[in-house]
This record gives structure tokens, C-alpha cells and sequence, in this order.
């Protein structure tokens, strides 16, 4: 999927939780670019992307051509 046609905000929530998890913020672009999507729900989506040593989730929502980042988890 490419995102530059969405408006994309990220939330300041979603940098503190990766400062907390040791995510750096390329990982963060990285995920947004090239990770896997999975929707789900109405509006609600995942930015997966699997890395030699961390999984990195993006959650957001799409809302007309608005993309909102709301949190970042790690996964296994």
C-alpha cells in the first residue's frame, strides 16, 4: 500500500512507547513502508514489519485519506 496519498499523523504517544521498548524511529518509518497491513474492524489498521531481531507493530486508523498512528507495540 502506498501511504504518501494518505495524510499521516503521528501520535506523540507512539514515540514514547518506543522510547520505553528501544524501537528507533527509522523502525517506526520502516514499518509505515514496507510492513505487512492487516485491517481490522471498521476503521483500525497494522503497520507489521518483521526484523532480523525485533517485530515492530504500527496501530492507527484510516479515516477517509487520513492515516492516524495511535501506538506502537513489539511483537515475537
Amino acid at each position: 500500500m502506498d501511504i504518501s496519498q494518505y495524510d499521516v499523523i503521528i501520535k506523540r504517544h507512539v514515540f514514547e512507547q518506543a522510547l520505553k521498548r528501544n524501537i528507533d524511529p527509522d523502525m517506526i518509518e520502516q514499518a509505515l513502508l514496507k510492513g505487512k497491513i492487516e485491517r481490522f474492524g471498521k476503521h483500525g489498521v497494522k503497520f507489521i514489519n518483521k526484523g532480523k531481531k525485533k517485530t515492530i507493530i504500527c496501530v492507527g486508523e484510516m479515516v477517509g485519506n487520513t492515516l492516524k498512528i495511535i501506538t506502537i507495540e513489539e511483537g515475537n
